[in-house]
């Protein structure tokens, strides 16, 4: 069955940074344009143990199982994972178009929208979004997929789908390790989003995608305090949207995010390549449903720890997985107890140790960057990614007048897999080249506008911010942004938009 990532969130402040690419393709191309935003509590802070547990819930419903545009997604939030939420984005369905507000989740592949038959859908959400649901029979574009339909067949191979002798529909049914889920039938229909053409004309532009529409949702996902419209999935199946629109030549398969992690958080997340030559490059483990990587040894402070290389070994439910949608870090115990301990000694002089919890914390009183040390995490292909202490400490309340941090990483017992999430993942541009199979990543100041490129092996890039594009060694700027600023009141959220000016 595939896999249908879901994340629990609290209440909404929301904020949004547009960085808007622009690229021709050689011959002629067109890029769109999407707005994704994250979600995340109005105020106060969460605990610990309700991070921890939203994400286990996450855990728990991970099932086992070129030439072109570039898709801008304008990313809010922030990469506190105490205001930790989801990320989400509109999305247009059907002709004429209608209008959802879907989560991204990188841990699953399909896009589902709850249409307008569903039972027990929620009427309202918590985050204070409208909630809509896909009204098949307004769209003159819209056609079931039948059993008959070769693209049914695949799925049902890959047990993505199931079919009913009744009605003849392409249906699927995912069921989730804490008992929620949902149910419906594939479809086809039109996907609209913004395109530029040329050098200058903004429009629109639409291809047929496969979704899903969901009939019936179950457990967590009748509540109406994390409810969206549906879930785009944004794993490198085949049915996946990046996917599709890959395969139709419209945008590239790979996509890439900064996540910004200082102050209010934002960032960009495009479906294409952020280029910048600090970028380092490992490559992804074969015919796995998820982002699993190749993790050879963790170091503190350059020195390798005492780790069996067999806890990192991707074999049934163990391995080690980048994902977007976690906000915390997982290691294995056999990993996780020797990181702890060799942090701790090297901090215990200087700092109080306490427990919160069963996590490991420490009250400090001095700068963490100048008192922890640096951790390394050491992939295949000579690729490490060295984390500072403000990526791998959070900082969770204060006693007597000092600061108390905790370790950012969390235990798995035994054997399972480790999951690197957003606390990993600030701060740094990551690249999800699927044509490679391989994932890089660079330490980056994602308030920063970024190169992005639509073709390999020519001198052809755009810079997300000010925008250019180039052919040969010159370079012409085409647009520029200006920040944007309005309050949503009536929504309790604040968004940050960053809109578009001729030159």
């Amino acid at each position: 069955m595939a896999a249908e990532g879901f994340l629990v969130m609290a209440a909404v402040v929301a904020m949004a940074a547009a960085a808007v690419v622009s690229a021709l393709k050689a011959g002629g191309g067109f890029q769109g344009v999407l707005t994704l935003e994250r979600a995340f509590p109005v105020e106060g802070r969460l605990e610990l143990e309700a991070i921890k547990a939203r994400d286990r819930a996450r855990h728990a419903r991970i099932l086992q199982s070129f030439p072109g545009g570039i898709v801008d997604f304008t990313v809010g939030g922030t990469s506190d994972p105490y205001a930790g939420g989801l990320y989400y984005t509109k999305v247009r369905l059907g002709s004429p178009p209608q209008e959802f507000n879907v989560q991204i989740d990188t841990g699953s592949e399909v896009l589902w929208i709850t249409c307008n038959s569903c039972n027990d859908c929620p009427q309202n959400s918590g985050l204070g979004i409208p909630l809509n649901f896909f009204n098949a029979a307004t769209s003159s574009s819209f056609s079931s997929i039948s059993c008959s339909d070769n693209i049914c067949a695949s799925m049902v191979q890959l047990a993505s789908a199931e079919c009913s002798t009744e009605s003849n529909q392409c249906g699927y049914s995912f069921q989730y390790g804490d008992g929620s889920g949902t149910a419906g039938f594939y479809a086809s229909d039109m996907l609209y989003f913004d395109t530029i053409l040329g050098t200058s004309l903004i429009a629109n532009s639409s291809a047929p995608i496969v979704f899903g529409c969901s009939t019936s949702v179950f457990g967590d996902l009748t509540k109406s305090d994390r409810a969206v419209d549906g879930i785009f999935g944004f794993g490198q199946q085949g049915l996946s949207v990046i996917s599709q629109l890959s395969s139709l030549g419209i945008t590239p398969k790979v996509f890439s995010h900064c996540l910004k992690g200082e102050g209010r958080g934002g960032g960009i997340l495009v479906l294409g390549e952020i280029l910048d030559p600090r970028i380092v490059y490992t490559p992804l483990v074969p015919s796995q449903p998820h982002y699993n990587l190749y993790l050879q040894s963790i170091a503190v402070n350059g020195q390798l720890l005492p780790i069996d290389q067999a806890m990192f070994t991707t074999s049934g439910n163990q391995g080690t997985i980048v994902d977007s949608g976690t906000t915390l870090a997982y290691l294995v115990e056999g990993a996780y107890d020797p990181l702890v301990a060799a942090i701790t000694a090297a901090v215990s002089s200087s700092v109080r140790l306490i427990t919160s919890n069963g996590n490991q914390c420490y009250l400090v009183s001095t700068s963490v960057a100048e008192t922890f040390p640096a951790v390394s995490f050491n992939f295949a292909g000579g690729a490490s990614m060295v984390l500072r202490p403000i990526d791998y400490l959070v900082l969770t309340g204060y006693l007597d007048g000092a600061a108390v941090w905790c370790i950012g990483f969390l235990k798995v017992q035994n054997e399972g897999t480790t999951i690197l999430g957003d606390l990993f993942l600030k701060d740094k541009i990551f690249v999800y080249d699927l044509a490679h199979q391989r994932i890089g990543w660079a330490d980056y100041d994602c308030s920063l506008s970024v190169n992005v490129s639509i073709t390999s092996g020519k001198d052809e890039y755009v810079n997300a911010g000010q925008l250019s594009v180039s052919r040969s060694s010159s370079t012409t700027d085409i647009f520029k942004t200006m920040h944007k600023t309005y309050n949503a009141l009536m929504l309790h959220i604040l968004v940050f938009f960053i809109g578009i000016q001729l030159l």
